[in-house]
């Protein structure tokens, strides 16, 4: 994984929505890069139960978006903002919830993390060669949604985890970024707005 290249993309940005960040922790463990993701709290109102980076909506006290995404890292995994070095950051995205989130990119300790039960049920550290392995990966086209029309989901299943929805688009620029990777450009099925999610 080469994050150099993160410090030379002049990422998108989104405007006039509900601001959010998140932060996608790179970590090295066993000699090969990880990411961490949060596995959302079933009791939660939006997106319950779903894989996720640390992240949330902007607050008054935020004075930046980046204050916002390690802000929220720190509360809901103990990842402290002073041992994260962000490196860049990849293309704001809209969410249906309606919050534009701006993904930041950080290289984070190996060390154990705590979740907020509160808002996190697990924190998972997932590989990035299981995250570019063929294999582990799947996408849809769904035809005809309400808000968003024709779209391409994408499906990472790693460890019993499955990434998809927002933060699976983010995981596939991020890896388009910064490894060989490259989603394929044929879908695996298409389907209709209210198909079974494969997760």
């Amino acid at each position: 994984m080469d994050l150099s290249g993160l410090r030379r993309h002049t990422p998108r940005s989104l405007a006039g929505r509900r601001e959010a960040a998140v932060l996608a922790p790179v970590i090295e463990r066993d000699g090969a890069a990880h990411l961490l993701f949060t596995k959302r709290a079933e009791h939660l109102g939006e997106h319950p139960g779903q894989m996720s980076f640390p992240g949330g909506g902007r607050e008054p006290i935020d004075r930046t978006l980046t204050d916002t995404a390690l802000r929220e890292a720190d509360e809901e995994v103990g990842m402290r903002p002073n041992e994260v070095d962000v490196v860049g950051r990849i293309d704001d995205t809209r969410t249906s919830s309606k919050y534009a989130v701006r993904p930041f990119v950080g290289v984070a300790p190996d060390r154990e993390y705590v979740p907020d039960e509160s808002e996190v049920a697990e924190v998972a550290v997932l590989s990035i060669e299981d995250l570019v392995d063929p294999a582990n990966y799947e996408s849809e086209r769904r035809i005809g949604h309400p808000e968003y029309g024709d779209h391409r989901v994408h499906y990472f299943h790693v460890d019993g985890y499955t990434v998809w929805g927002v933060t699976g688009r983010m995981v596939v620029q991020l890896l388009e970024r910064t490894t060989g990777w490259r989603a394929p450009e044929e879908v695996d099925r298409v389907v209709g707005p209210d198909a079974d999610l494969p997760v």
